[in-house]
């Protein structure tokens, strides 16, 4: 099984970084091939139909574009920003959706339809990124066609919620991310990916 794991925030100190860690080592705990990916590494500019018309598809997208079909699933951990998903991960994947087929891969649409992703958030605040998570449920289902999985988890008050090594404090904290992985996990394997 293979796994791609995308943090919506690759700052210095970020909780969704260190959450997208946590949930990453669950995975390979349980046998996963985990891949850990960096939006920021592929320094795409903010999407624009004149850049995209004038240059195309920066080729940085076909990284991400790679990675998603290489993988049997995606682990998404983004923290909100005044509400919304990072402009981190919602312009990545504006970028890919405009990549048609080429390089040995069927057009972006066809790589994410279908695909399963799981959902998990951390915020210092109390709601733990909630209203980001129900905008993405729909952004990736509606435009990407993902199965996007029921089972979420937001992690609140995360700058308490970490051990000076980088664990979940909580242990119901720790099997609620655990069951997140574990569905995630299950549904590939019924998809058969």
């Amino acid at each position: 099984m293979k796994l791609l794991v995308i943090s919506g925030s690759q700052r210095q100190g970020s909780f969704n970084l260190r959450l997208a860690h946590v949930a990453g080592g669950m995975a390979r705990d349980r046998g996963a091939e985990v891949q850990a990916f960096d939006l920021r590494a592929l320094n795409l500019p903010v999407y624009d139909g004149d850049l995209e018309a004038a240059q195309g598809v920066p080729a940085s997208a076909r990284t991400l574009h790679a990675a998603l079909a290489s993988s049997d699933a995606l682990l998404l951990v983004t923290p909100e920003y005044n509400g919304f998903p990072t402009p981190l991960v919602i312009n990545a994947f504006d970028w890919l959706s405009r990549l048609p087929a080429g390089e040995g891969l069927p057009a972006a649409l066809s790589t994410t339809t279908n695909k399963p992703v799981a959902l998990l958030s951390a915020s210092p605040g109390a709601l733990g990124g909630l209203r980001s998570m129900n905008l993405l449920r729909q952004y990736l289902q509606m435009n990407f066609q993902m199965l996007v999985l029921p089972q979420q988890n937001a992690l609140s008050r995360a700058g308490e919620a970490f051990d000076d090594a980088g664990a979940l404090k909580d242990p119901k904290t720790a099997a609620a991310v655990a069951g997140v992985v574990d569905a995630l996990l299950s549904a590939a394997g019924r998809l058969g990916r």
